[in-house]
């Protein structure tokens, strides 16, 4: 993070203040994480407390992501209309309160209803931290960091079964809620207190080159103006927005099928207790963290070393979905335990690398007005496929087996790695929104 794509040096007071956000980025991430992971890990001591099938436990699985996709729309333009420092401050606040009191539950419409507000609560962390990433990288250089960001993503969920695991045995699972809610909102003080947006007439000349270097300098002046609602509609006229919005779906509904069911299939179809399960469960979520890592730093040496920027980055999301897609089917299909961790293992690994590179992409392919609202336009595909995996594959594996729940989230990972290489060909350009027409790949 030193250098500029040009080799030019970071600005000292730039350096710092990539470093505290890149920093606290990563912390309130993994808080995200262990609060989504929390129920997963859980799974078995809340069906077993509230005597829950497991299609009512996949509708509690999923209650969190349809309010978190739904929230991503209006999340994209707040962004990037008044930053991400209050934007993800007053999130923190409103997750960390609702994770708490899922630790109150005692019936399962309460506990549906925690969800919902803990989905609200945060939907603005990943659009808040691509718009973070933007305003304090130049264009070629966003790869590591937003790999930095999305890692913290696996290591919240390897974390969560390791230490949650223990909290749970030793305690009640109300507490594994209670306490990743206090820890969020502790985190949720410090981001309001240390982090600031950019004010860029308050940098050195040296700084706002740096900043601006590889972009269009016409588009980073209009990014300086006010976001209307015209130019967010029309970022939906772009085959671009669809490929990114279709193909994330595929993607994110394959990685939630693991997410929020890998523990539960592991006690359940794997028959493994509950302090091996926890191990168990960790090990491919560690590889997720190596995953998101290389895949930024990677996107980064292939951009700067082809011609488009947008293109190298989609080339790495559909080969990393690819090979998601192709070990999905041995870990679905394999008796023996060991090769069916190594398999998820790879596609969790595969999972996170493709992520980081969908958001690192969402910086490349979005005008820089309306990058927050492009990353959450995609992510909002995303999330409607995190909503239904849960739900799909319980009810599935509740009629048949896990085999097919998981062969499904496949081809439909197969089919998202198709929008994003045919629909996804180049940059949306900063333009006036009452020229809109839809514009398709030729």
């Amino acid at each position: 993070m030193n250098e500029s794509p040009a080799g030019q040096t970071t600005p000292p007071r730039i350096r710092r203040s990539q470093t505290v956000a890149l920093s606290l980025l990563m912390i309130s991430g993994v808080i995200n994480y262990l609060d989504r992971g929390t129920l997963a890990v859980a799974n078995e001591s809340i069906r077993a407390d509230l005597g829950l099938s497991l299609g009512q436990m996949g509708i509690l699985l999923s209650a969190f992501s349809w309010s978190y996709a739904l929230c991503q729309l209006p999340v994209g333009v707040l962004v990037d209309r008044i930053g991400p420092r209050w934007l993800l401050g007053i999130g923190l606040i409103v997750w960390s309160l609702a994770q708490a009191a899922g630790g109150l539950a005692a019936t399962f419409g309460y506990f549906v209803v925690t969800r919902i507000v803990l989905g609200i609560g945060e939907a603005p962390q990943f659009p808040s931290a691509a718009r973070v990433v933007s305003n304090w990288f130049p264009l070629r250089s966003r790869g590591t960091p937003t790999g930095i960001f999305n890692a913290a993503s696996p290591l919240g969920i390897a974390l969560a079964p390791l230490c949650l695991s223990i909290l749970i045995a030793s305690t009640s699972w109300h507490w594994a809620f209670i306490v990743t809610g206090a820890a969020g909102f502790l985190v949720s003080i410090v981001w309001l207190m240390v982090y600031r947006d950019p004010v860029r007439s308050q940098m050195t000349d040296v700084e706002r080159q740096y900043l601006d270097a590889d972009a269009d300098q016409d588009s980073a002046n209009k990014a300086a103006g006010k976001l209307t609602f015209a130019d967010w509609r029309a970022l939906f006229s772009y085959g671009t927005t669809w490929g990114m919005l279709i193909g994330f779906f595929g993607s994110v509904y394959l990685n939630w099928v693991y997410l929020t069911w890998l523990p539960g299939y592991l006690r359940t179809a794997r028959h493994m207790s509950l302090e091996r399960s926890g191990i168990a469960a960790a090990v491919p979520f560690f590889c997720g963290f190596i995953g998101a890592l290389l895949a930024g730093w990677l996107s980064d040496l292939i951009t700067r070393r082809s011609r488009s920027a947008v293109a190298g980055r989609r080339n790495a999301v559909v080969i990393t979905m690819l090979g998601m897609v192709a070990f999905t089917v041995p870990a679905a299909l394999a008796e023996s335990n060991t090769i069916a961790l190594v398999c998820i293992s790879v596609v969790i690994f595969l999972a996170n690398a493709a992520s980081a590179c969908s958001w690192s992409l969402a910086t490349a392919a979005a005008p820089p007005s309306r990058i927050g609202s492009l990353g959450a336009i995609q992510n909002f595909g995303g999330f409607l496929g995190g909503a239904l995996a849960p739900v799909a594959t319980g009810y599935i594996a509740q009629v048949s087996s896990f085999v097919p729940a998981l062969l499904t989230g496949a081809g439909i990972a197969l089919v998202g790695a198709m929008a994003y290489l045919v629909l996804v060909r180049k940059p949306i350009p900063e333009r006036e929104p009452e020229t809109a027409t839809l514009h398709l790949p030729a």
